[in-house]
């Protein structure tokens, strides 16, 4: 049996009691480190679970994972995910992979960032299209993302915009060479995204949104440090909430009475 476990947002413990009984009877279990962390770690993870991990990294999740699967066509595996195990279309992948292969598999829900972000007061079902912001390089500046943002806010709709991470990432140096080296991880602040945001709108000053447009950012959402503040993405520029995970939401343009009191706290 191929397991597909949600880990939720804060610390060990945010495991459900069904998947915590389930990595404890597994003969394997691996924990998926490149789509998003846990703010606790590995190790952390192994004391409160009872057992080690194998971290799965990229290479493994998107090009390996074949090995796996045909594992646990006799053995129980568990793969462990940050969050909902449905967060990114890697898992979906390898669900299809795991059928192709005759290989049953469950999947544990959990919490996510795509409902917890209600934390910050703004109501679910007023959510458009989640976007990705990927970090700008000088030769690599794609704003698609963009398009889609302005599509939800000419709807009213919110956006929950999901920030770039790095973790185990080649350096193009290496990716012509038999031995990769990684770069170093690293992962988006909502002040590198409201600063991509931002040029962009220098360039479309017709878009509709301006550097005055509201925007929230949160961080750590589910962990006792989580910070949440609601701005300008002019003052945006100047924010710091701390170490990651961050997410950043451009609201509606008009917003439920509910909303507004909600956000004001976190101006």
């Amino acid at each position: 049996m191929f397991y597909l476990i949600g880990l939720g947002l804060g610390d060990a413990k945010d495991i459900t009691v069904r998947g915590l009984e389930i990595i404890k009877k597994c003969d394997k279990v691996l924990l998926e480190g490149y789509t998003s962390i846990l703010t606790v770690g590995k190790e952390a993870l192994e004391e409160y679970y009872g057992r080690p991990l194998i971290l799965a990294d990229r290479e493994l999740c998107e090009s390996n994972i074949d090995d796996t699967l045909k594992e646990a066509k006799i053995k129980n595996i568990a793969l462990l995910v940050v969050g909902d195990p449905l967060g990114a279309t890697t898992h979906t992948d390898m669900l299809l992979r795991a059928k192709q292969f005759g290989v049953e598999s469950q999947i544990i829900h959990n919490a996510s960032i795509m409902n917890a972000v209600s934390c910050c007061g703004l109501q679910l079902y007023s959510f458009g299209e989640t976007i990705s912001i990927p970090f700008w390089t000088e030769s690599w500046k794609p704003d698609s993302f963009f398009e889609k943002i302005l599509e939800n806010y000419s709807r009213n709709l919110h956006t929950l915009c999901l920030l770039d991470i790095k973790v185990k990432e080649p350096t193009e140096e290496s990716l012509t060479k038999k031995v990769r080296q990684y770069m170093d991880p690293k992962f988006m602040t909502v002040r590198d995204a409201a600063l991509q945001l931002v040029q962009i709108i220098d360039k479309k000053p017709d878009a509709g949104l301006t550097r005055e447009s509201l925007a929230v950012g949160l961080s750590r959402v589910g962990a006792p440090d989580q910070r949440i503040a609601l701005m300008t993405l002019e003052k945006m520029l100047d924010l710091d909430l701390g170490p990651p995970l961050h997410s950043l939401v451009i609201p509606a343009s008009k917003l439920h009475p509910l909303e507004i009191d909600y956000l004001e706290q976190f101006k």
